[in-house]
């Protein structure tokens, strides 16, 4: 059995620049790749989504429906276990009350001088397209994650894109999951003409605009090659992950968790970063057994994250080293491993999301906690959060201004004006106001 990646940085004051480069950082491959994908959805529309769903999805139907169709969501109930099914309205609940708890007021105004108001008044996007992946699974967490705080918002039309599978349809729990939150259209495109199909609008697709939710480089690459039609949302690319882990970490449970998001496979990132040996030598030897217990596809994306370039056991000399680590790198997920882990937590400045202590597993902040988990990738940690029901709102500002306030703020406004130039700006809160509303008065 392969052996994971050691890092053994614990006489060193640096960290490899290697260590923070993840598979995403170059794109220019996929780039170049996506660009006759979208031209040909731009020029053909739904039958170049046919072409590609064929070709990329292996879909064996002669002609496949694009749109989800409502017999496919009763078909879809009918299959489903109803213990899947509890733990999407599970799932959903906290989700929702999460994303309901974020939800701004939709107006609010403060009076900045006497008679002055100003404000903001946030307003839902017009359509957003949420995309979720299935290349190596289904994901109906993913779209719970991305259509609640879209419904919460109050987007007038969500719709969501997700790849087919070789017969054409949708996963059971994907189209559950839609119907349980309130999401009418689904449509079966993904990877680069799926963003593509958003992005223009095509015969069966509406044109959004607003793209949000993960995907492969594939879907990252055309994102930004897109990005000039369409908002991409949250930069959220292949999982990554952190587990920080101090001296009082049990290092058999550090590796039960590092390979929650190495199992989605080869361009995932995953790291253990402890100063303690004795954690990161009883993690290697608890990762074989682990490996074992997973099913075999799994247990091989796994090993390729951890026994590869982009993850592995990073030991440094000492604690305040390894939160250095994690603060250079900006996990999507971090887990904190640690004695006290709410003492740790202030010193941690760039993560997607930060889960504390021995019982706060990736697992549950992917699912069921409520946070979102879509989450920035590729080092983005370090200047954006989490996807939330503000990446599905625009903030308009508001200002309002009294007769009895006008006068002050006209005289400070009339000084820069003048000072900048701008003889228009400067008339307009001249005298001539004045004149002209007590002539119309």
């Amino acid at each position: 059995m392969k052996q994971p990646t050691f890092h053994d940085l614990s006489a060193s004051s640096e960290l490899p620049t290697e260590l923070f480069q993840r598979t995403e950082a170059d794109l220019a491959f996929f780039i170049e790749k996506v660009k006759p994908i979208i031209e040909a959805v731009r020029r053909e529309g739904d039958a170049a989504l046919q072409r590609f769903a064929k070709e990329f999805d292996k879909v064996s139907t002669e002609q496949m429906v694009i749109r989800a169709e409502e017999s496919e969501f009763e078909a879809a109930f009918a299959r489903m276990d109803p213990k899947v099914i509890e733990s999407i309205k599970y799932a959903a609940e906290n989700i929702r009350a999460f994303h309901e708890a974020q939800k701004p007021e939709e107006m609010w105004l403060k009076e900045m001088q006497p008679g002055a108001f100003a404000g903001d008044r946030h307003v839902a996007i017009d359509s957003v397209a949420c995309y979720v992946p299935r290349g190596k699974g289904s994901f109906p967490s993913v779209l719970l994650m991305t259509a609640i705080p879209a419904v919460v918002a109050g987007v007038p039309r969500p719709v969501v894109i997700t790849p087919p599978g070789p017969d054409g349809k949708v996963d059971d729990a994907t189209l559950v999951a839609a119907r349980l939150v309130g999401i009418r259209e689904i449509y079966k495109c993904g990877g680069a003409q799926g963003v593509a199909a958003v992005a223009y609008g095509t015969e069966s697709v509406p044109k959004c605009l607003k793209i949000v939710g993960p995907g492969s480089p594939w879907v990252v690459a055309a994102k930004r090659q897109l990005s000039g039609l369409i908002d991409p949302g949250v930069p959220a690319g292949p999982s990554e992950s952190l587990i920080l882990a101090d001296e009082t970490a049990n290092g058999e449970l550090a590796a039960l968790d590092l390979i929650i998001e190495s199992e989605h496979g080869p361009d995932s990132s995953a790291y253990l970063v402890t100063h303690s040996r004795t954690v990161a030598e009883a993690a290697m030897a608890a990762l074989p057994g682990l490996w074992a217990r997973l099913e075999p596809k799994r247990a091989e994306f796994s090993q390729s994250v951890l026994c590869g370039e982009h993850g592995g056991i990073v030991l440094t000399k000492d604690f305040a080293t390894s939160i250095e680590f994690v603060n250079q790198y900006a996990p999507e997920h971090l887990e904190i491993l640690a004695e006290e882990p709410m003492a740790v937590l202030g010193r941690i400045r760039n993560a997607g999301e930060i889960l504390l202590g021995n019982y706060t597993p990736v697992t549950l902040g992917n699912f069921i906690l409520g946070p979102n988990a879509v989450l920035p990738t590729n080092g983005a940690a370090k200047t954006a959060g989490p996807l939330s029901v503000f990446d599905y709102m625009k903030r308009i500002s508001v200002g309002y201004v009294t007769h009895a306030g006008y006068q002050p703020l006209a005289d400070k406004a009339h000084g820069f004006a003048l000072y900048e130039g701008f003889s228009a700006h400067a008339l307009a809160v001249s005298p001539l106001r004045l004149e002209i509303l007590k002539a119309r008065a």
